[in-house]
């Protein structure tokens, strides 16, 4: 069976200020700002670094919700892994136990989801390459 998975998007971590962390990792990393938005549904702000062929994504809430939450438990630190897939109802029925998880619009305008599962406590995301076609 071949992977759906394309490789790896980005690493996200999670932090209560997106504008200090990010000074670290490029005055100190030397990593390169390619992107910063607003996810307003669920009230994050996220940040991507260039770092290499990778990417790092700060993920900092502005409100209360899933990462504020996730922040409370756990502080600042890895919050997930995300997979580039090229269609993720494929991707989801490949895995076992994942087919029909909710879809979302992801950031850089791409659709997106979460899996059910926790492998070691990492949270795993998946991301479509090409921008969402969600209206809204």
């Amino acid at each position: 069976m071949t992977s759906p998975m394309k490789g790896i998007d980005h690493v996200a971590v999670a932090v209560h200020n997106a504008d200090t962390a990010m000074r670290y990792y490029i005055d100190e990393l030397g990593l390169e700002l390619v992107g910063d938005e607003i996810a307003d549904d669920p009230g994050v702000r996220l940040v991507y670094l260039a770092a290499g062929n990778d990417r790092v994504q700060l993920v900092a809430p502005f409100r209360p919700g899933p990462v504020a939450t996730w922040l409370e438990t756990h502080g600042e630190g890895l919050h997930h892994i995300c997979f580039e897939v090229a269609d993720i109802p494929v991707a989801l029925a490949a895995i076992t136990g994942q087919d029909g998880r909710p879809v979302f619009r992801g950031g850089r305008d791409r659709r997106a989801c979460f899996l059910d599962s926790t492998p070691a406590g990492v949270n795993i995301e998946l991301t479509e390459t090409e921008p969402s076609l969600i209206p809204g």
